[in-house]
Formats: structure tokens, sequence, C-alpha cells
């Protein structure tokens, strides 16, 4: 592959696990990521032995370790986005989350937060009803962060459903769904046309003082929210 093949087609980026290695949720995300594959994307993957190594994000703390510096450019560089979490006690995991709350981080940049990219939603949880609340709760998250939410988010009941490893799952059904989160990421990424078509008009918009006021406002409000 060329290089130039290279930089045409969008980086998904996948982020989730847990602190177990070959976790249920870290092999819903691989089969996540060969769906985006599958439909023409570049991936990268950010599993849960990664996401430990992240200390607990500190807005009032301006040093990043090369671990926060590694999430915070990977996803500063993503068309799309996958998160993979398990539902504990009815929310998003912990190590998810923080990683999640670094995207602070990316607040002041041209496509602050996740702005501009298709986010795929997975919730693996020992249950029905963990699952459903978790994948809802996920979603709002990441509207919360400016992401799209892909319409098809997979919420997977581990209690029916096994990851004999990170090729094989017991359901074909939840193989395909969860191909299906992957598929409509890049897709979206393929759609939109990537980094290079978003960051035009944006230029064009910023030259006006109101579109400038617009983007400081809600910078703003959001360093409060985590400063309290």
């Amino acid at each position: 592959m060329s290089i130039s093949d290279s930089q045409r087609r969008p980086l998904v980026v996948g982020i989730g696990g847990t602190t177990r290695a070959a976790s249920s949720t870290e092999r819903a995300l691989a089969f996540a990521l060969r769906g985006a594959e599958d439909a023409g994307a570049r991936t990268q993957w950010l599993g849960g032995t990664f996401l430990h190594t992240l200390p607990h994000y500190a807005p009032e703390d301006p040093v990043r370790t090369d671990a926060q510096l590694e999430l915070i450019e990977a996803v500063r560089a993503a068309d799309a986005v996958i998160i993979a979490t398990p539902g504990y006690h009815g929310g998003v995991s912990g190590l998810v989350k923080n990683a999640l709350d670094t995207l602070e981080e990316l607040r002041a940049d041209k496509r602050p937060y996740l702005d501009g990219r298709a986010v795929g939603c997975i919730v693996t949880a020992y249950g029905w009803q963990a699952a459903g609340s978790v994948l809802t709760s996920l979603r709002s998250i990441v509207h919360a962060l400016r992401g799209w939410p892909t319409p098809f988010g997979a919420g997977i009941n581990t209690l029916e459903t096994r990851f004999e490893s990170a090729q094989q799952c017991s359901d074909a059904k939840v193989a395909e769904q969860l191909a299906t989160v992957g598929r409509q990421a890049a897709q979206f990424a393929l759609a939109f046309g990537g980094q290079e078509h978003y960051a035009a008009p944006l230029a064009s918009a910023s030259n006006s003082a109101g579109a400038a006021q617009a983007a400081n406002a809600p910078r703003t409000e959001k360093r409060l929210s985590l400063a309290v």
C-alpha cells in the first residue's frame, strides 16, 4: 500500500477493555475494528492494558504522561472512534471513563473533543438490563463530547455470548452486530471525507467574531464542569 493510499483511508481508533487481558470487552472491540477495516479504514487499538497505564485525569495538573499524550494524539488524528466498555454497577467502567475524561485536553482543538467524528458504542455486561442502560449512558457521554454515535450500538450479554478468542464468538449474530458498529463508523468517516473536508469550512467560519465566541463558550463551561 502506498503512502497516498494510506492517507486516503480514514483512521478509526478503538478505545476499550478492562484490567483483565483478553477480556470480553477487548475481544468485542477487536471484532468491531475488523468491521471498520473491511469497510476500508485503518485502525488503531488502545486496549485495557494501555488504559490501565493512564493516571487519573487531573485538569489542574498541566503535566501529561506519555500514555496520556498517546491517547490524546490518537483521538486527535482519528476520523472515527469506537468505544467499548463493560457495564459496572449500571455505568461505564472507571477505566474507560478516565480515558474519556482525558479527552478534555482536546477542548481547544479546531475539532474539539469528538466533534466531527462518528463514535461506535459497545457495552458488555452480565445481563441484558446493564447492557441496555449502560449503552444509553455511553451514548450520552459521546453526545457531551460532541461526537455522533453511530445509528447502531452493540449491547452484549456475556451471560449468553462467549468470546473464545479475538477471532471467535459463540454467537454469529453478535459478531455481525459488532462488525456493523465498525462498518458504520468507517463508512461515516469515508462519506464525511476525513479531516481535510472538515477543516475548510471551519477555517472560514473562524474568521467571524460570532463564531469565535460560540466556540469559546462551551469550552469554558466544560472546564468549569471538570473543576468542581
